[in-house]
């Protein structure tokens, strides 16, 4: 199994060298399959990316947001393969992934999955949210991880586009949607939960009570 995926990554090398490399987190270590990251955008002054009311009715599925408060890390993160690779524990640049919350306490809109998406739904914007509510399988779960500029610094993309922000519905928190327009992309750093610094600070069911306690202000 191990030998088939390492087959894999080395014919697409064969095609472009820089197309597949591993992810890395905000310490230059590799981002592993099913450790907790926090989503944190690289350029603002808030907090990491946390699940917000995107609309006032329907209030259901969450959109994903950015928190306005600097000291909230967001809410964790895990990432999986889909479909899956066998023969890795890392995570690497340009392949499909599911993102996903994780997290115990979920005071709302439990009967959506914690698996973020696009919303193709028919009612969607032009530029769509991204929420959550997806599906192992469906292409509206299917994200990439893709190099930026600046060390460890990366970009979201999908199949409809390139993950970004616009100022959401509240107090102006920056709101993930999908877009072409790149004024709007979303540059992010993966910084992992168990991270010293992180555990000096406060414990990760803390970071949980802090934001969703809130829903939706943060």
């Amino acid at each position: 199994m191990k030998t088939s995926f390492l087959v894999t990554i080395l014919l697409a090398a064969a095609v472009c060298t820089h197309c597949i490399e591993q992810v890395k987190d905000s310490n230059g270590n590799p981002v592993k399959l099913g450790g907790k990251y926090f989503i944190q955008p690289v350029k603002s002054n808030g907090g990491g990316l946390v699940p917000a009311a995107i609309n006032i009715l329907p209030f259901c599925p969450l959109g994903i947001t950015q928190t306005l408060l600097p000291n909230q890390p967001g809410l964790p993160v895990l990432f999986a393969y889909d479909p899956v690779f066998v023969g890795t524990d890392y995570i690497y640049t340009s392949t499909s992934i599911n993102v996903k919350f994780e997290s115990d306490i979920w005071p709302v809109c439990n009967e959506f999955s914690k698996l973020w998406a696009v919303d193709v739904s028919s009612s969607a914007a032009k530029e769509p949210a991204v929420v959550i509510g997806g599906e192992r399988g469906s292409p509206a779960s299917a994200f990439k991880i893709e190099e930026a500029t600046g060390a460890h610094t990366y970009k979201l993309t999908t199949s409809y586009g390139t993950v970004g922000t616009t100022p959401g519905a509240w107090l102006n928190a920056p709101q993930l949607l999908v877009t072409n327009d790149e004024a709007k992309t979303l540059f992010v750093k993966f910084v992992k939960v168990e991270d010293d610094a992180t555990k000096a600070t406060t414990s990760t069911s803390r970071i949980e009570k802090l934001g969703l306690r809130m829903f939706p202000f943060y």
